[in-house]
């Protein structure tokens, strides 16, 4: 009866998530109709060429948008349900153990010092990737590890980082740089191609589905240290590989994006109003959502006004007054 009801409440969830790509794809400043999108879609499945506005909207602009909307917010979302799991905390999300300000600050510096190139991406990688190695290191400075030396030290990294990229802001050159660098950390989606899938498709669709295999190892987490040790089952190990891997997807999402927050805090709460706390359910429903959330907020920042909305605005707007509501709703977090 339980798996018959989970089943049903995943399969409504694919079902909106599907809605959700087709309204990404229609809606817009220049809307585009459902008649002209599936013929458009036909004509290039027969083989024929279109060269109409209508098609290089859609197989330039929306289509890689949609995509990218899909991955990140399937992979920031994961990325939190799976942190929340191995530390038993509720609060606990990628920006806690420092890899979106490690991000953001390497992907700064490569504004700074080469613009928007590759280098960008490649700092801001290696930066988030050393984020979380310093973060590791302080958290054992007592030659002891525990989930809160470990958030602890995060917020500790992640202040520092917050202050570097504000002196890199100060030190920034006010008429070309800073401009840059200030939209970039707001979040947007707006610059997403074809080459940005190929770069965050790999490393991002990766670290998902090794995460969806682990799943039931972040429930034996819970168990404590001692239980899942005789279950001949090495918990440091398993939360280290659990957390390169949100380190992984994290850094290419902050990379491709810029900084989003709130959907690896708020998604994970959301699915477990709907699904339960077992995170063998839990990880494939929070990518659907994260997905659901992501693709929904990009509309409203590409519909709401003349102008776009960097995402990063919108997803604070909305997340902060809707974790206050499930916060208080649910008084035994």
């Amino acid at each position: 009866m339980y798996k018959d009801n989970y089943r049903q409440k995943f399969l409504l969830l694919i079902g909106i998530l599907i809605f959700c790509i087709f309204g990404g794809i229609f809606l817009g400043r220049f809307y585009i109709s459902p008649s002209i999108f599936f013929s458009i879609i036909g004509e290039g499945l027969k083989g024929i060429e279109n060269t109409s506005i209508e098609s290089s909207i859609i197989y330039q602009l929306r289509i890689p948008r949609v995509l990218m909307n899909v991955m990140v917010g399937a992979g920031l979302a994961v990325s939190g349900t799976a942190l929340q799991g191995i530390f038993q905390n509720p609060l606990v999300s990628p920006d806690v153990i420092s890899v979106s300000s490690g991000s953001a600050f390497g992907a700064v510096l490569g504004i700074l010092f080469f613009g928007m190139s590759s280098y960008v991406v490649i700092l801001a990688m290696l930066f988030g990737i050393l984020s979380v190695g310093m973060t590791y290191i302080l958290s054992r400075v007592r030659e002891e590890s525990s989930t809160l030396s470990l958030v602890l030290s995060g917020m500790v990294m992640t202040s520092l980082f917050a202050s570097l990229i504000s002196l890199i802001k100060y030190t920034a050159d006010p008429y070309d740089k800073l401009p840059a660098i200030t939209y970039w950390l707001m979040g947007s989606f707006s610059n997403v191609s074809y080459s940005g899938l190929k770069i965050a498709g790999i490393p991002i669709g990766l670290g998902i589905t090794i995460l969806y295999f682990l799943r039931w190892r972040i429930n034996i987490l819970s168990l404590g240290d001692d239980e899942v040790r005789s279950l001949g089952i090495n918990p440091s190990t398993t939360r280290a590989i659990i957390i390169i891997l949100v380190t992984l997807i994290t850094a290419t999402c902050v990379t491709i994006t810029g900084i989003i927050g709130w959907v690896g805090l708020l998604i994970p709460h959301i699915c477990r109003m709907f699904i339960g706390v077992d995170n063998t359910k839990l990880i494939p429903s929070s990518c659907v959502v994260g997905a659901i959330f992501m693709l929904v907020i990009d509309g409203i920042a590409r519909t709401a006004t003349a102008a776009e909305i960097p995402i990063g605005i919108l997803t604070s707007l909305v997340g902060a007054p809707f974790f206050i509501i499930i916060f208080k709703r649910y008084k035994s977090w």
